[in-house]
């Protein structure tokens, strides 16, 4: 894991150093009172992508004390269209997400600490990286890293900001975790919500989703949902729980839709594995996919062990994966030929999801090249 923090320090309790957040203290909720509450604050940002980069530069440029940003990707050029913290140089220079961010962040607001890591987030790391946060914000583009932080959130009792966005299509919503005693803020003044498998119990299968690079992205999408987060994120830190919505927001921007879902009693009329049985199957490495690196074949071998149980649909995902490069398929197998950021790269899917990826031995890149065309 390779990690890396801002040599700053925190600020010090001096008047002069809230002087640039004036504007942001005459708000109700805000004042000396909330700004001095976000400088103590530490936020995780799970993925530091398009979701990623728009929250993390909100919550800086808001005051947020300390950011931990992890995101084990590198920086691409068709990233700028919407990943607002990185720019052609950071491509050039084959600069991790995650340190570009930093860098970034460090010249836009240097009282904010930031710590970079340069990794997969998974369920074996989580909760080290969690520790002592107070918001944990979702940047992530697949269900399974997803499940993982809503186990992490529940189980040791930290708000957990969901979003997700693709085509022009985006979802955000609030996780403000039940816990055994009931004693968190929020439950006290009674705004605890259902978390995310309350309502979507299981991750929909492999191929089932669109990706960004299948289906395409609009920035403003992504850049309005990641707004919603930010936003939420600063109601959290600053004690507002009133203000934190209890919907799950639905918005189409290029059709201008824009719906609010009540998912309040998903609690209290299912029976979640998750937070009311307290069953962190993902967290604990029950679900999710393993890696091995086959030798000779300069290839890695991915085993996805699915918790819904289905098969891949290799017609659907052979039409998104068409514009991408050749691709054969028959009743057992699914193969196609993709370059990603110019590199070349074989993807083979068998029916009980299990994939080979040839063109790298690193099986961080093979997840990457899954996530990215079949999704996860």
């Amino acid at each position: 894991m390779n990690t890396t923090t801002s040599d700053i320090q925190h600020p010090t309790s001096d008047i002069d150093d809230l002087a640039r957040y004036h504007r942001q203290m005459l708000l109700p909720g805000f004042g000396e009172e909330g700004q001095r509450k976000l400088l103590a604050s530490k936020a995780l940002i799970v993925g530091c992508g398009a979701l990623g980069t728009v929250a993390a530069n909100l919550l800086a440029r808001a005051g947020v004390g300390e950011l931990i940003i992890v995101d084990r990707d590198f920086i691409e050029a068709t990233n700028l269209q919407r990943q607002v913290l990185f720019d052609e140089n950071d491509v050039r220079d084959a600069i991790p997400k995650a340190e570009a961010a930093k860098r970034k962040i460090n010249q836009i607001n240097s009282q904010v600490k930031v710590t970079a890591i340069v990794d997969d987030l998974n369920h074996t790391n989580i909760e080290k990286l969690a520790e002592g946060c107070d918001v944990l914000v979702d940047g992530v583009d697949n269900f399974e890293t997803r499940f993982i932080v809503n186990d992490a959130a529940v189980k040791l009792g930290i708000p957990y900001v969901y979003g997700g966005a693709v085509g022009t299509v985006g979802m955000q919503y609030t996780i403000l975790p039940h816990t055994p005693a009931g004693d968190s803020p929020w439950e006290k003044v009674g705004k605890a919500t259902p978390c995310l498998r309350c309502i979507f119990e299981q991750a929909p299968p492999p191929g089932m989703n669109p990706t960004c690079d299948t289906a395409g992205v609009l920035n403003t999408s992504v850049g309005i949902v990641a707004t919603y987060e930010a936003n939420e994120a600063l109601k959290l830190l600053t004690g507002n729980w009133d203000a934190v919505s209890p919907t799950l927001l639905h918005i189409d921007t290029w059709h201008n839709l824009v719906k609010q879902f009540k998912v309040g009693k998903a609690y209290d009329l299912g029976e979640c594995v998750c937070c009311k049985k307290r069953s962190f199957e993902f967290l604990d490495g029950k679900f999710g996919s393993s890696t091995t690196t086959l030798c000779g074949r300069n290839a890695v071998q991915l085993q996805q062990k699915e918790s819904s149980g289905g098969k891949l649909d290799f017609d659907e995902i052979a039409g998104r994966l068409r514009s991408h490069g050749d691709v054969t398929a028959n009743k057992f197998m699914l193969r196609a030929n993709i370059t990603d950021n110019g590199e070349p790269y074989e993807l083979t899917l068998f029916t009980d999801g299990r994939a080979i990826v040839k063109g790298t031995q690193k099986p961080d890149v093979a997840r990457g090249i899954y996530a990215k065309y079949v999704g996860a």
